[in-house]
C-alpha cells in the first residue's frame, strides 16, 4: 500500500489520538501559566483572549462528548454563548474541562463516521493559536504534527478541496492533498509543515519562507 492509499482510508482512531497527544503537551503548559497569560489577546481569533479560545475548545469538545448538537451549533453565535457561559469560571476549571474533553471526545469522533473529524483538527489548530501568543514552542507543530498532517490530508480529500502536491520539509514523501481527481492540475507547495498547516487553517503566514504555485492561499482554508 502506498502513502497515497493510506490517506484515502479513514483512520477512526486518528482524531482521538491527535487530541490526546496535544492534551499531554498543552494542559501541563497551561497549568503552569499565571492568570495574566489567560487574558492575552490572540492573533488568529480577533476579539478572543487565550481564555476565550480555551473556553471555546472545551465547550466544543464537551458538546461532542455529550452529543449536544442543536440547530446552529458551532456557529459564531453559538461559540460566543459557550464562552459567555464560562465567564465566571476559574481558569483552572476551564482547563479541567478542556482536559476532560480532549480525553473523552476521541471515541465519540471515531464512531461518527468522519462527520466530526474536523473538530479534532480545529482543536489542534486552536492549541497552536494559544502556543503562538504565549511564546510557547510547538505552534502548529509539535508531537502531534504527523497525525495532524494525516488528518488534514484526509479532510481536504473528503471536502474535495483544490488538489495540491506538497513537498514538505522533513516529510519523506510529498503530500497529496485535496481532490486528486479534480480537472484542474495540482497546485504546488514547497516549505515547512507548520506553514502548510497555517495556510489550510487560514492563519497568517507573514514572514514565512515557502512557495505556493497554482492556487491562491484563500482557496486552501479548510475552515472557511
Amino acid at each position: 500500500m502506498t502513502s497515497a492509499d493510506v490517506h484515502d482510508v479513514r483512520d477512526p482512531e486518528l482524531p482521538g489520538r491527535l487530541l490526546v497527544v496535544e492534551r499531554d503537551a498543552l494542559v501541563p503548559l497551561l497549568r503552569g501559566r499565571p492568570a495574566a497569560d489567560f487574558a492575552v489577546p490572540t492573533v488568529a481569533c480577533p476579539g478572543w483572549s487565550v481564555r476565550d479560545v480555551l473556553a471555546h475548545c472545551s465547550a466544543a469538545l464537551m458538546r461532542v462528548v455529550e452529543g449536544r448538537f442543536e440547530e446552529g451549533v458551532f456557529s459564531p453565535e453559538c461559540n460566543d454563548r459557550d464562552i459567555a457561559e464560562r465567564a465566571e469560571w476559574s481558569d483552572a476549571r476551564v482547563v479541567d474541562e478542556l482536559e476532560r474533553g480532549m480525553t473523552e471526545a476521541g471515541p465519540v469522533i471515531a464512531g461518527a463516521g468522519g462527520a466530526l473529524d474536523g473538530v479534532a483538527l480545529g482543536e489542534w489548530v486552536h492549541a497552536g493559536d494559544v502556543r503562538e501568543v504565549l511564546g510557547a514552542p510547538g505552534a502548529y507543530a509539535g508531537d502531534g504534527l504527523p497525525d495532524a498532517l494525516r488528518l488534514l490530508t484526509w479532510l481536504t480529500r473528503e471536502r474535495r478541496l483544490v488538489p495540491v502536491h506538497a513537498d514538505v520539509d522533513d516529510v519523506d514523501e510529498p503530500l497529496r492533498l485535496g481532490d486528486q481527481a479534480a480537472p484542474r492540475p495540482p497546485a504546488r507547495y514547497i516549505g515547512d509543515a507548520a506553514t502548510l498547516v497555517r495556510l489550510y487553517a487560514g492563519r497568517s503566514v507573514d514572514g514565512a519562507g515557502f512557495e505556493l504555485v497554482g492556487v491562491e492561499a484563500k482557496e486552501l482554508n479548510i475552515f472557511g
